[in-house]
């Protein structure tokens, strides 16, 4: 399943990322930051586009970090501005999410404890899957607690990529 953009009036850009390994990547801004991420094959308008002024700066840095993941180094975006939109739960996972390093992989079960949610590991996957910003919020690092690597919304394929990438399996 690949991540369609989200139709949302508060876009106010999009920037195509055309050279990844795992295939075409949708930015999505907001006049607050980044709002959505998404595996974007189908995407070709915005490919060459400039960005506007106000997402320059954003769209660089972006591309700088992805060029170094796609390198083997972790992804660090600490001057990122994410425009999250979700209920507190679905936030607080998020939050916990971000915390999961390189090269490590936790359970839904774990998440949810980690949540404050110990029996909420279907909320959590739930939560995962609506995580508008993968890759930089690291829902592909949380798998069953059987080691499984349960669901990805772009797609296992892509899930199993990003873990063999960082040594997580």
């Amino acid at each position: 399943m690949n991540r369609k953009p989200i139709p949302d009036k508060s876009i106010k850009f999009s920037y195509v990322l055309t050279d990844t390994p795992l295939g075409r990547l949708g930015l999505h801004f907001t006049s607050k930051g980044l709002a959505a991420l998404t595996f974007a094959a189908e995407e070709a308008a915005a490919a060459d586009a400039s960005p506007p002024p106000e997402a320059a700066a954003w769209v660089e840095i972006i591309k700088k970090g992805f060029d170094s993941y796609f390198r083997g180094r972790p992804l660090d975006f600490p001057s990122l501005p994410l425009d999250l939109r979700g209920t507190p739960f679905q936030l607080r996972v998020w939050q916990e999410l971000c915390k999961i390093p390189w090269g490590r992989t936790i359970s839904y079960k774990e998440l949810a404890a980690r949540a404050g949610s110990p029996k909420g590991f279907r909320a959590v996957g739930r939560a995962n899957g609506a995580n508008p910003i993968p890759l930089i919020i690291p829902c592909h690092r949380v798998i069953n607690a059987n080691g499984a690597l349960g669901g990805f919304s772009s797609g296992l394929h892509r899930k199993k990529w990003l873990l063999e990438h960082e040594k997580a399996i």
